[in-house]
């Protein structure tokens, strides 16, 4: 044992060498650092209006005449995130600088109907237009923040001729402290006026959330700051803990992880209110293993997911007896938010993004890995922190599908409470979900609506040509491959009704051998072609209540299955069964084979 974590230790030793910046290129990144923000801190005044960004504001449904206002420089420019902590890590090497803008700039009421994000943006393209003319700048591009269209952040390329740098970047985010009253920003308020159902205005969480969350980036990210000071292995840890994310590329995404979240939960375990979990007695590794339990227990699950009277809270570092804060409807947090982590003033949830199938699948890549390292030792080193866990190879049935020009996806404005690719992330996982029940584990849906390149001058008119990615992990094989679908006895008509309004042509009244006499779907096939069931059903679901055709679908599991029906009677699978006993019974390799899976079509 000793030895394995002797082992272990040498690799992560290797791994944090490989993954941090050699000295000369951390001392030029904080000299380009150090002078951006110069030229951003000297910006003179001026006057804005949505000339500057017309298509972004005609997209908001924000009038011009009420976003034009006299730019005046930062009140403050600061160094935030990994950079800021000391855990910048390649190959993603980027930092952080975040810009207050003044008071001055807005109206008391702009945190209404979009016009702060209009201003946000137009505050931005001054900033963008004052550095581009800098010889010291090589590029300069729109981005947005955590995916999030209405939040634009500039990423500024500087000129350098370092090698590990060649891909550096500065990411401008604009803060907004103490900017507008907490209150108007209650999860409860309406502040969108176009949000409503049959006239009645509805509650915009996400909305309000969403500037809330810059009101207080200053306050939380000084937060981190002051856990992490001096502290190597718990900079270490984050490295490693942002690494093993960065390889499971359905986790490091807008609704699940990001550097900043990672980051928050690790300084909340510093704290008493977090139990004091991490101490500075910890290696980099007990760090890391004690932040993926965490996240893993059960604990957390309820406490995030159930209706209790208080929730995960972050408080004041160094200052907890008197600054811890609860949140006292935690009810209607729950109601709002699939996941609650309140920040340190108690009015934000810092997890407002994640979705619940996300924070799932989060809790169990937590608990496989701390597996990995249990079972394997030192040996898993290379699972949990080198290979790359993308998409394809996490889930077990795989779609793509092309909403372009889609009339569900463009039903409404671009952005309400939400946005509306969100919106069609989680219809489409309700739908799936609603049409696949037990067969499937878990099912996430992704769309990283942003376009690679991006003139904000544009709007979001080139928001969402990428494809919508659904992964689906089965059940068991039993379960997701079988035939037929009970559903409700036909003497509960209010649930037969809704049966067959979902299903429609599919749904038909059966009696089955035990007499019992149900609403069902059949899904007839051969034996060898039970593995497209899932597909035809995700296939049918889609075009019936999202109005796609099937030419919009790509599904992974069918591409070669014509070399299945040679013969009529499934050969190929045949001879699979044939080879697996064969690759059993080799005795001439090191270790035995236990077990033989087909993983590719």
């Amino acid at each position: 044992m000793a030895l394995e974590t002797a082992s272990m230790d040498l690799k992560l030793r290797e791994l944090l060498g490989e993954v941090r910046l050699g000295d000369s290129a951390a001392e030029t990144l904080d000299r380009l650092v150090s002078s951006v923000a110069e030229a951003i801190g000297s910006i003179p005044d001026q006057e804005i209006c949505a000339d500057a960004a017309l298509g972004f504001v005609r997209d908001l449904r924000v009038a011009y005449d009420k976003v034009g206002f006299t730019f005046k420089r930062p009140e403050a420019v600061e160094v935030s995130g990994s950079h800021s902590v000391g855990c910048v890590a390649k190959p993603d090497v980027n930092v952080d600088l975040l810009v207050r803008m003044p008071k001055e700039c807005f109206h008391e009421k702009d945190y209404l109907n979009h016009r702060y994000h209009a201003k946000r943006c137009l505050y931005l393209c001054v900033i963008e237009r004052s550095l581009r003319s800098l010889p010291s700048i090589r590029r300069i591009k729109w981005s947005t923040f955590q995916n999030e269209a209405r939040k634009p952040v500039l990423l500024i390329y500087p000129a350098t001729d370092l090698p590990e740098l060649a891909e550096f970047y500065i990411r401008i985010i604009p803060a907004a402290a103490s900017l507008f009253n907490p209150a108007k920003l209650s999860l409860t308020r309406n502040n969108v006026r176009a949000f409503n159902q049959g006239g009645v205005t509805q509650a915009t969480p996400k909305y309000n959330s969403s500037i809330l969350e810059d009101m207080f980036l200053e306050e939380n990210a000084g937060i981190v700051k002051k856990a992490f000071q001096d502290w190597k292995t718990l900079e270490e840890a984050l490295i490693l803990l942002k690494v093993w994310a960065c390889q499971r590329s359905s986790l490091f995404t807008h609704d699940c992880l990001n550097g900043y979240l990672i980051s928050i939960l690790v300084a909340f375990l510093t704290g008493e209110t977090g139990g004091n979990i991490i101490n500075k007695s910890m290696s980099a590794l007990q760090i890391f293993r004690v932040t993926l339990k965490f996240i893993g227990m059960k604990v957390f699950l309820h406490l995030v997911f159930n209706k209790w009277s208080s929730s995960l809270t972050i408080s004041r570092i160094g200052n907890l007896t008197s600054e811890t804060h609860y949140v006292h409807d935690m009810t209607q947090y729950l109601q709002s938010f699939a996941v609650v982590i309140c920040d340190v003033s108690g009015h934000l949830n810092l997890a407002f993004r994640m979705t619940r199938a996300a924070f799932v699948e989060l809790q169990d890549e937590a608990a496989r890995t701390l597996n990995c390292i249990d079972k394997c030792g030192d040996a898993g080193f290379e699972e949990i922190f080198i290979n790359k866990v993308d998409f394809a190879s996490k889930f077990d049935s795989c779609l793509r599908i092309n909403l372009k020009g889609n009339s569900k996806a463009s039903a409404s404005d671009f952005c309400l409470d939400d946005e509306c690719w969100r919106v069609c992330e989680k219809d489409v996982h309700s739908l799936l979900q609603q049409g696949l029940t037990d067969r499937a584990k878990l099912i996430r849906a992704i769309w990283r609506n942003m376009p690679s390149e991006w003139r904000i001058d544009d709007g979001f008119s080139n928001f969402g040509n990428e494809q919508l990615l659904v992964g689906i992990s089965i059940s068991s094989q039993e379960t997701s491959f079988r035939v037929v679908d009970v559903g409700p006895n036909p003497e509960n008509k209010e649930e037969a009704i809704k049966f067959r309004k979902f299903w429609g042509e599919k749904a038909e009244l059966r009696r089955f051998k035990d007499g019992t006499i149900a609403e069902s779907t059949v899904w007839d096939c051969e034996p060898w072609e039970r593995h497209l069931i899932i597909k035809r059903i995700t296939e049918y679901v889609l075009s019936r209540h999202f109005l796609l055709l099937k030419e919009h679908m790509v599904h992974t599991v069918d591409q070669l299955d014509f070399s299945l029906h040679l013969g009529g009677k499934g050969l190929i699978l045949g001879a699979f069964d044939v080879l697996s006993k064969r690759l059993w019974l080799l005795d001439e390799i090191p270790l035995k084979v236990s077990s033989v899976q087909p993983l590719d079509p």
